[in-house]
């Protein structure tokens, strides 16, 4: 029988002394548990309350409280006058931020609905919200009056993306007029806010200089941004604004550029596709700087686009190059006074004479000038561009007597300029060709290059240079700053008998018997020395403008004026415009008509104009309402801005069009066209050499 111990022990009695000494120890405990976690909280309290008091105090006013960049205002492009060529204006505008809408589809929605935004307007947001990248801010609309400007307001709370701003934005009064010297400037992309991450890049209405002056003056222009304080609710509506502090406005950059003559060179250029250059004598400042045709800067501001950039990469008269520095042309007869120079240099005397039978004879070919001349020296040579008579002292002297002379007038140079990109040009001679091609220089080179064709190439911008060394005799150096003109370089190494010889020739081209008398001015006893040029483009039978437009010469003039006392230096170049007293010698004409007498000039430039279908913005207008009626929103998509650039990337990397590959030998002298179209004014130099390009087209 197995016995329990437990049951053999006496039983324990409970007391209520035992109960209360227990309480006492449990509440103990749990007391000092309770204390242990109120000090901490007490230890917690007392650390958040003093030691981060300023971290939630300003996370607090953070929630009641919204603060704002403000874009600063981009400072003033002004002409020598002080007249704006990009200025601001006052604007009420709409932007959205993708990355902080809720809704994307819903809210761009009721905006389009709000703004009234048509078919292709609302294609074009689509296309910008596709492309926008984080908080960047994309623009819905601008220059807004105030009653769609107040109703997308009061739907803000609605609208978390949505972000309306009174500020301003980029304006150019002259449009097309300054759109290659000025640039334009647009939103940043992701590549220019990844390499600082500056905040302002992505502030809605913030925008940064794309192109031209815009560009190059970014930081001057820039200036520093403000800052606006609001008390918002919860839900983001503003109660009432508390405090801004004003942006600094970017600094002013003053450019040697005379606006009224920008514009009126522009707009006279018309329906061609033409640069025009006008370089001060006195000073080696550029007065007016023009490719036409060109886009509207103020559209490019607030983002191109499908139609837009449909319209302007379909025009074969690229508007999107800046012609003036970064077209290259066979200056074709602009070079021959600069010939005579070199000749001089080197001994011939410009009383000399040489018999023009109608063409020159080297080995077996025949190159054919554009008349019978008969006996020519070096002064009527000028006048009538007689080909012969080059042909015949650069056979005998050689071109590479020539070239240094070309170089040291500025021909294939590159300038000290605030510009985004110029190009060179080839001037060439035996080292160039043999270092190029590996080949000899030859003969027929020397004839081709002695009259401005076969491998050479200049831009605009280089020839207005030329000529203005010419006219003043001095080793000029172009500015575009105002006020900080470049020294004036010494003389140029000639007598002033053989510069006398170059402008008695110009001067009879315009007011004697040669290739430019119809374009002599004479206003109030101003007149015009200058020389034409036409530049063959390719083989053809039909030369001048008898042929389709991309087929035709290039048309050139160069004058200054006045005569006497040279002031103003001008080159214009027309892209296939046929003989250059046809095309260039006239536009020339008026220009520098609204020099001397602006009065005249406009008269002769509004009467032309109403022709023409009204000014350029006009037509560029005009244009842009017949792509919407034919192509709605069919047009495809494009990233306008990689395009741009690319375009640039592949005119930088591509040499000059004549360049790219040795021109043919001389034509024979059956294959060579002859004489002139019935009914033309005379012809100047035109080479029987062919060039592969224009030089002018990307």
């Amino acid at each position: 029988m197995k016995i329990s111990f437990r049951r053999l022990l006496p039983k324990s009695h409970t007391t209520s002394g035992t109960l209360r000494n227990s309480f006492d120890r449990r509440t103990l405990v749990v007391g000092s548990v309770q204390g242990g976690l109120g000090m901490l909280l007490a230890a917690r309290m007392g650390y958040l309350a003093v030691f981060e008091n300023e971290k939630y105090k300003l996370e607090a006013e953070s929630n009641r409280v919204n603060l704002s960049l403000i874009p600063p205002r981009r400072g003033w492009i002004l002409d020598r006058h002080g007249t704006p060529l990009a200025s601001n204006q006052a604007d009420f505008r709409v932007d959205a931020i993708p990355a902080r809408m809720t809704n994307v589809a819903q809210e761009i929605n009721a905006v389009e609905k709000l703004l009234q935004l048509d078919p292709v307007q609302r294609q074009d947001l689509g296309d910008k919200i596709d492309k926008a990248r984080g908080f960047a801010a994309v623009e819905v609309a601008s220059g807004l009056d105030w009653e769609r400007f107040a109703a997308v307001s009061v739907r803000l709370p609605d609208l978390p993306g949505i972000v309306t701003q009174r500020g301003f934005s980029r304006y150019y009064p002259n449009g097309p007029s300054v759109a290659h010297l000025i640039g334009y400037v647009g939103p940043a992309s992701a590549e220019e806010y990844q390499k600082d991450h500056d905040p302002l890049l992505i502030t809605p209405g913030y925008k940064v200089g794309k192109d031209g002056l815009e560009k190059v003056f970014e930081k001057e222009l820039r200036g520093s941004p403000g800052a606006r304080r609001v008390e918002v609710t919860a839900s983001g509506r503003i109660v009432r604004e508390l405090e801004t502090r004003e942006d600094t406005p970017g600094k002013a950059v003053k450019l040697t550029i005379d606006g009224g003559l920008q514009d009126y060179a522009s707009r006279r250029i018309g329906l061609q596709s033409a640069a025009v250059v006008v370089i001060d004598c006195l000073t080696g400042g550029v007065l007016a700087l023009c490719s036409m045709p060109a886009f509207d800067p103020n559209s490019f501001a607030d983002g191109i686009g499908r139609l837009e950039w449909k319209m302007l990469n379909e025009d074969d008269h690229i508007p999107l190059l800046n012609k003036a520095l970064r077209g290259l042309y066979p200056p074709g007869s602009t070079v021959k006074p600069l010939a005579t120079l070199a000749l001089q240099q080197h001994g011939i005397s410009p009383d000399e004479r040489v018999f023009c039978p109608g063409g020159y004879r080297l080995g077996r070919r025949y190159f054919r000038c554009d008349a019978v001349h008969g006996s020519m020296d070096m002064r009527s040579a000028i006048e009538r561009s007689c080909n012969t008579y080059f042909w015949s002292m650069v056979d005998r002297v050689g071109y590479d007597t020539i070239a240094p002379v070309a170089k040291l007038l500025g021909l294939g140079q590159e300038f000290d300029l605030p510009v985004a990109q110029q190009r060179y040009g080839t001037v060439p001679d035996s080292t160039w060709k043999m270092r190029r091609y590996d080949q000899q220089w030859t003969a027929a080179d020397s004839l081709n290059a002695s009259i401005g064709q076969g491998y050479v190439s200049v831009s605009p911008f280089q020839l207005a240079v030329m000529t203005s060394r010419i006219a003043s005799g001095r080793n000029l150096q172009p500015s575009l700053l105002y006020g900080q003109p470049k020294p004036l370089g010494p003389e140029l190494p000639f007598t002033p008998e053989q510069l006398a010889v170059a402008h008695d020739g110009m001067f009879r081209v315009v007011n004697g018997a040669g290739t430019g008398r119809g374009s002599r001015i004479d206003i109030d006893g101003v007149l015009m020395a200058g020389k034409t040029g036409t530049a063959q483009v390719r083989r053809m039978i039909s030369r001048g403008h008898v042929a389709d437009w991309g087929s035709r010469d290039h048309s050139l003039f160069i004058c200054y004026a006045p005569t006497d006392a040279p002031r103003y230096a001008m080159s214009v170049v027309v892209e296939h415009g046929g003989f250059g007293a046809t095309s260039a010698a006239p536009i020339a004409k008026d220009v520098m008509t609204y020099l001397f007498n602006p009065g005249k000039a406009w008269d002769t430039l509004l009467a032309l104009e109403k022709g023409w279908g009204g000014t350029a913005q006009e037509r560029l207008d005009a244009r842009y309402r017949q792509y919407v009626a034919q192509y709605g929103v069919g047009a495809p998509k494009v990233s306008a801005e990689k395009e741009i650039q690319k375009a640039r990337e592949a005119e930088n990397a591509q040499p000059a069009a004549n360049e790219a590959q040795a021109p043919p030998e001389p034509e024979s002298a059956q294959d060579t066209a002859g004489g002139q179209p019935a009914g033309a004014a005379p012809p100047d130099s035109n080479s029987q050499a062919e060039s592969n390009s224009s030089g002018g087209t990307p």
